[in-house]
């Protein structure tokens, strides 16, 4: 199909101009004043056109939960969250089809689903995953969430002796699992892709770390996971390895221009630099940051010196929601009482800029999207500026940025297909999925995790607080 996007503004190098947005089948073929009309024609007048925003981490099983887990840090947060998983294909269809709505709402137009697996139904997660994001027509990156090791053995031991059970799956199990769901889901021609993702350092082998390293580099993969998360993690590492766990991942080989990093709260000069050298992503996630008081990453630092940086929602029962916009915003500005030195904060074109090509960088498509370029991929968003959001008009992407820009995007395309008109989704029933998510929820005000007592115990000794 062709579009014509007729009168409508784009950022400039000197602030914003007025002209036509032509999309010929995948791309964007023309960019100009008054061009000769083609295909399918939209109204841009009192609209703003942006590349869209790239969710670059997230796990969209987790919305299930949302708004359920009490304020305890991570590694205790896993416990809960890990004891009332979803446990039904359906439920993980729906939940990513949610977290590719709320996405598509808030100006995204590509995800990475970090996603955490169906014991004994892998495949089936992974099919019921794909299979949403295919029909809502989101650009999706499945990251099948794996590791080798059990929950209790992300706490340091502390000089603590630890039972530690055996995981559910071996390390050569677990690539296999993945090598399968490569072999049956990955298209990325069509828009969804499927990438090695183990959970982190933290309960991974290195037997699986270099197996997902061999997979990317034989199938050109992009690598997904969280590093250095927590302070906790940081002492794991020190603790397995003598050293850090960016040092570690470096000497496996698993850090490079196809590699994103979710969190990076707590790295040293050292990890920085090694990062820059091996242009790698740091995803930045400051809810789910700030929610499970894990710290705030050092974004000034990282963009001084030259880390990517990108923009991710994380898990909807980290953050409890699912709007890159927040994310931005807040991503933004708490930066500002970290570093008194006002020129290094983020401006509003800064953030707009990493939402959407540090995003697409970080999943090696700067060429492809990112950006408002002849000839890449058609990922755009249309904000409708007339919107009270966005009233009194001022400056456009100051106010999309810094405000609250609750439902203001018109219109989406993904990959040239115009996946929102009019402020709706086109490709599936919004009432439809509302009154489903409705129909499977339960409500739950109190509940008890078997496994958070235990883990609790020994994350306060180990932590140095008092019982």
């Amino acid at each position: 199909m062709s579009f014509t996007i007729q009168g409508v503004l784009i950022a400039s190098e000197s602030g914003y101009e007025t002209v036509d947005v032509q999309i010929v089948g995948e791309r964007i073929t023309a960019i100009a004043p008054q061009l000769e009309p083609l295909g399918t024609l939209v109204e841009g007048k009192n609209k703003l056109l942006l590349p869209g925003f790239v969710n670059a981490h997230t796990h969209s099983p987790e919305m299930w939960q949302r708004g359920s887990i009490s304020p305890v840090p991570l590694e205790l947060w896993l416990a809960e969250l890990y004891d009332f998983a979803p446990l039904e294909p359906e439920q993980v269809y729906l939940s990513a089809l949610h977290t590719a709505a709320e996405t598509l709402l808030s100006g995204g137009t590509c995800l990475v689903d970090h996603l955490i697996l169906i014991p004994g139904r892998e495949m089936e997660t992974i099919a019921a995953a794909a299979q949403a994001y295919k029909e809502i027509g989101i650009r999706a990156f499945i990251a099948p969430l794996i590791q080798d090791a059990s929950l209790a053995a992300s706490l340091p031991s502390g000089g603590i002796q630890q039972d530690i059970r055996p995981h559910l799956h071996t390390a050569a199990t677990v690539l296999a699992l993945i090598e399968q769901s490569v072999a049956k889901f990955h298209q990325p021609e069509i828009g969804i892709s499927v990438i090695p993702a183990p959970t982190g350092v933290h309960l991974c082998s290195d037997e699986l770390l270099k197996g997902c390293v061999e997979l990317s580099d034989r199938h050109q993969l992009c690598l997904h996971t969280h590093l250095l998360e927590t302070r906790a993690q940081q002492l794991l590492a020190q603790e397995k390895y003598g050293c850090s766990a960016v040092a570690h991942l470096h000497k496996l080989g698993f850090l490079g221009k196809r590699t994103s990093l979710a969190h990076c709260v707590w790295l040293e000069e050292s990890d920085i630099a090694i990062l820059a050298e091996t242009q790698s992503t740091v995803v930045h996630n400051p809810l789910s940051n700030l929610r499970l008081g894990s710290g705030i990453a050092p974004i000034f630092h990282y963009l001084a010196s030259g880390v990517n940086v990108a923009f991710g929602c994380d898990g909807a029962s980290s953050n409890d929601a699912q709007d890159l916009l927040e994310a931005i915003k807040i991503g933004s500005i708490l930066h500002n009482v970290t570093d008194p030195d006002y020129r290094r904060w983020i401006t509003p074109r800064q953030a707009i800029a990493m939402a959407s090509l540090g995003g697409a960088k970080g999943l090696n498509l700067g060429d492809e999207i990112g950006t408002l370029t002849l000839g890449k991929k058609a990922d755009c968003v249309l904000y409708d500026l007339t919107h009270l959001s966005l009233l009194p008009r001022t400056d456009p992407i100051g106010l999309l940025v810094l405000g609250r820009s609750a439902q203001a995007v018109h219109s989406a395309w993904v990959n040239g297909k115009q996946v929102m008109s009019a402020g709706q989704l086109t490709t599936v029933d919004l009432e439809h999925l509302r009154q489903a998510l409705f129909a499977h929820s339960q409500e739950k005000m109190w509940r008890d995790s078997r496994t958070l007592p235990a883990l609790e115990k020994q994350y306060r000794a180990v932590m140095g607080l008092t019982s």
